[in-house]
This record gives structure tokens, sequence and C-alpha cells, in this order.
């Protein structure tokens, strides 16, 4: 009928119980990924050194020190462990996300005064959950992007 809006498909509605239920599960969602990829870390004796570090401009998921460098890694999730959604998963992280990052990176070290004065490498996480999985599938990208924009810097 014209002028009457179609009900939105079973995928583009939100779960039972509105918006604000849907942010807390992606919250949990993403706070389960994120401890699944610090315990992926230290598997690969990477030291951690903080999570979740948030300033007025941007977050940095997990840094960690990886022999001399410092490692800054972005966490990305999925439900699925197809490999098309991890791909896509991973792509996620787009230029816009690296320059973000990259000057979320610039900050810390700056405020640390250690800008220029340790390596920095950024990796990508993409930590897939299939159905009914207590582990997850864990697709690791070293050296994921270089530094972007007008904060770049080398090492």
């Amino acid at each position: 009928m014209p002028g009457t809006a179609s009900a939105p498909a079973d995928d583009e509605k939100p779960p039972p119980g509105g918006f604000s239920r849907w942010r807390w599960w992606k919250r949990w969602f993403g706070r389960r990924s994120e401890r699944a990829a610090a315990n992926y870390l230290r598997g690969l004796r990477y030291r951690l050194l903080a999570a979740n570090v948030n300033d007025r401009d941007g977050e940095l998921d997990l840094l960690a020190i990886d022999g001399e460098t410092l490692v800054i890694v972005e966490v990305r999730s999925t439900s699925s462990a197809r490999p098309d959604a991890i791909e896509q998963t991973a792509a996620s992280v787009d230029l816009r996300k690296q320059r973000k990052i990259t000057e979320a990176t610039s900050r810390f070290l700056g405020r640390r005064r250690l800008l220029g004065r340790i390596a920095v490498r950024y990796d990508v996480l993409v930590i897939a959950w299939p159905e009914h999985a207590r582990e997850p599938a864990v697709r690791h990208i070293r050296h994921a992007f270089e530094s972007t924009g007008r904060f770049q810097f080398f090492t």
C-alpha cells in the first residue's frame, strides 16, 4: 500500500526489550571478546599493559609489549566463524578507524613522554564466537596497518 512503511526484516529488528538491552548485550559481547583477546595474547607471551585506555577523543582496546615493541591491539568480534564474516570484521578497521587509533596512540605516548622512544606496532584481533562454542576462533593480524593521518610517527 503506498505511503505505508513495511515492517523491518527479522534481522533488522532490535532484540526483545528494545535498544537499551541491545546496547547492554553489545557491551557484554565486546568485553567478553576483549578478555578472550587478552588471554590469547598472554598465551603468546605478550605482556599486557592496559585495557580500554580512554581519552576524550578515542579508546585503545589493548596495549601489550612484544619483545621491545609496544603493540596497540584493536579487538573486533563477530558471532560467526565463517571465513568471509571474519575477514569482513577485520576490514571494519578502515582508514577512519586507523586514524583514530593512531591519534589516540600519539596522545597516549605524548602524555607519557614516550613519543619516538619506543617502537609501535598495530595489530587487529578478530574474535569469532561460533554458536554454542565455549572458546572463540581467533584471527590475529600482525602489523595490520601503519600510523596514519597527521599523527604519523616512525620508529
